[in-house]
């Protein structure tokens, strides 16, 4: 029983394990669709209603500070997958390649590979491997159509070894959306307030810090750099970029050999 887990777990083990088992379990009932069980998806969502269910009377008990933002944590993302159902029921969905289906974000797991098997997303054409960097018992953001179209398109581009520039006006997500993607795929995430003190050293350092450790960073505020600055800035992202597609594990960046992770 999955309840069993929430009190034993860390909250993003939870998250993990129920996409995944949520990724597996469409699968298969997609396939069973396409075999000719025309309610397979029907009785899944009905499943995934009773175990929403049960969360929220526990919600509801007493419970510590620290089991209840986990169960909240859950409940967000839980309440996603079934809207994500509701959504292919509406569409007609019947197969494992229709569209609505390969638009999500889902994580498989794979017994076959490494030591102890490994955790692959999964969006479209993009696959990425789960970063496993611990992100803490933190809140999870609430998913909406637009977030779903705003990740689509960053793992595409990660995928194709580019970054990503969510533009909009103030407040509306976009600095989240990037932190909550980093920790769907176990991304360590550093945001950085931009200013025009900044100059091309300091953006530099900050560059040569994330390449290493292997985290994301996210930009806030970009266009507020100068923009004399921003054409040096221009040629250093360049520099990475052309390393991470060569897949190269050195590379010379500001006078110095630097690891790319």
């Amino acid at each position: 029983s999955k309840e069993k887990w929430i009190k034993d777990y860390p909250g993003q083990l939870l998250i993990t394990t129920g996409l995944i088992s949520w990724s597996a379990s469409c699968h298969k009932q997609l396939l069973a669709i396409a075999a000719g069980t025309k309610s397979a998806l029907r009785q899944q969502r009905k499943k995934q209603v009773a175990f929403l269910n049960r969360l929220t009377t526990m919600v509801r008990q007493p419970l510590d500070k620290v089991v209840r933002k986990k169960l909240v944590a859950l409940i967000t993302m839980e309440i996603h997958n079934r809207d994500v159902m509701e959504r292919m029921i509406k569409a007609g969905c019947n197969s494992v390649t229709d569209f609505e289906w390969l638009s999500q974000l889902r994580l498989y797991f794979d017994k076959e590979q490494g030591e102890y098997g490994i955790v692959q997303a999964v969006q479209t054409q993009a696959e990425l491997t789960y970063g496993y960097e611990y992100q803490g018992n933190n809140g999870r953001l609430v998913v909406t159509p637009l977030t779903d179209r705003c990740v689509l398109t960053l793992t595409t581009a990660l995928h194709l070894q580019r970054g990503g520039s969510p533009m909009g006006p103030a407040g509306t997500g976009k600095t989240e959306t990037v932190k909550d993607l980093g920790k769907n795929l176990a991304k360590y995430v550093v945001v950085f307030n931009c200013s025009d003190g900044l100059d091309y050293k300091s953006v530099g350092r900050m560059f040569s810090g994330l390449v290493q450790s292997g985290g994301w960073g996210c930009f806030d505020e970009f266009n507020r750099i100068e923009i004399e600055v921003l054409s040096v800035v221009a040629q250093q992202i360049m520099s990475i970029m052309t390393a991470i597609k060569a897949r190269k594990t050195e590379f010379l960046f500001m006078d110095s050999i630097i690891r790319c992770n």
